[in-house]
């Protein structure tokens, strides 16, 4: 029998001047929730790779300067699910963001940070 383990995800902070992107998800997990791009890390894929491709894949945009955050343990027991989210931090680089998934994601916005040492 398979023992049952964590799942690991990626976190993307996308910053650009002294704002932050987040999406509003529309999907069971977290619905009407802000959240950043991200998703989950793929057998052998690099943190850096996950998360310049779902950034893409979500949102449209390549990012650039990624530089590794914190991790969190993520337990959302009414969900019976259990992450480990590897955090990256990184700038925007270009294109439009774009609402790639649509049936995941209501919109993307752009939201000021107080600090600028974010």
């Amino acid at each position: 029998m398979e023992k049952l383990r964590p799942k690991v995800g990626v976190g993307v902070i996308v910053k650009k001047d002294n704002q932050i992107l987040l999406g509003k998800r529309k999907n069971a997990h977290g619905q009407g929730t802000w959240s950043p791009p991200g998703g989950h890390l793929e057998l052998f894929e690099d943190v850096f790779a996950c998360a310049k491709r779902e950034t893409l894949e979500e949102a449209g945009i390549e990012i650039k300067h990624l530089i590794k955050g914190p991790f969190t343990n993520d337990i959302f027991e009414k969900e019976n699910k259990h992450y480990i989210t590897l955090w990256v931090i990184s700038e925007y680089a270009s294109e439009d963001v774009t609402l790639k998934e649509p049936k995941k994601c209501e919109q993307w916005q752009w939201f000021n940070v107080m600090s600028k040492h974010f």
